[in-house]
C-alpha cells in the first residue's frame, strides 16, 4: 500500500457522504444547507500544501458546493455528473494523470467505476456494504466527520510529507 500511496498526485472526492454526512436540509423555502468538518478542510489545505492537487466530482448540483471548493482553492469541479466516468476521464486528460496517480473516496455504488480504476481507492466507514470488500482502505471516520482527513494524514504520511506540511505546527514542541 505504502508503494501505490507515493504515486499519489491527485485526490478526488465525492461529496454527499464523503465531505458531508450524507444528510441534505432545506429550509421552509426550499434552500438547501449542508455541513463540511473543518477538519476535513484543513487536511484538504494540507495535502495542497504538499503539492498533490484536491478535486471533487459529485452526481448533485449545488452553490454550496462550489462555495467550499472556492474557499478551499479546489480547482477541478465537476457537479450533476450522474456518471462520474465522463469527468474522471476528462481531469486525467486535462491534469495529465494517470489512474496510478489518483486517489478517490467514495461512499455509494455510482463511485464504483472509478474506485476500480484509481491507484488508491477508499470508502468511508458509513459508506455502502457493497463497496468494502472492492476497495483499497476502509476509513475509520465516517463521511462528513473526519473520514477526508484520515485519508489526507494517510497520504501526507505515507508519501513522506508529513513532517514538512506539519513542522511549523510543531516547531517550538521540546520533545
Amino acid at each position: 500500500m505504502q508503494e501505490r500511496l507515493r504515486k499519489i498526485r491527485l485526490l478526488l472526492l465525492d461529496v454527499d457522504g464523503v465531505l458531508t454526512d450524507g444528510r441534505i436540509t432545506y429550509d421552509a423555502n426550499g434552500v438547501e444547507s449542508k455541513t463540511f468538518d473543518a477538519k476535513d478542510g484543513h487536511g484538504l489545505k494540507m495535502l495542497q500544501r504538499a503539492g498533490i492537487k484536491v478535486g471533487i466530482i459529485t452526481g448533485r448540483e449545488s452553490e454550496i458546493v462550489a462555495f467550499r471548493a472556492r474557499e478551499l482553492g479546489i480547482e477541478i469541479l465537476y457537479q450533476g455528473a450522474k456518471q462520474k466516468l465522463p469527468p474522471y476521464e476528462a481531469v486525467l486528460q486535462e491534469h495529465d494523470f494517470e489512474d496510478r496517480e489518483v486517489a478517490y473516496v467514495g461512499d455509494d455504488l455510482v463511485d464504483l467505476p472509478i474506485l476500480r480504476r484509481v491507484g488508491f481507492s477508499v470508502t468511508v466507514a458509513d459508506g455502502v456494504e457493497e463497496l468494502r470488500g472492492r476497495v483499497d482502505y476502509v476509513t475509520r471516520r465516517p463521511g462528513g466527520r473526519g473520514a477526508v482527513r484520515e485519508v489526507c494524514d494517510l497520504l501526507l504520511k505515507e508519501t513522506g510529507c508529513w513532517g514538512e506540511v506539519t513542522g511549523r505546527y510543531f516547531a517550538d514542541d521540546r520533545d
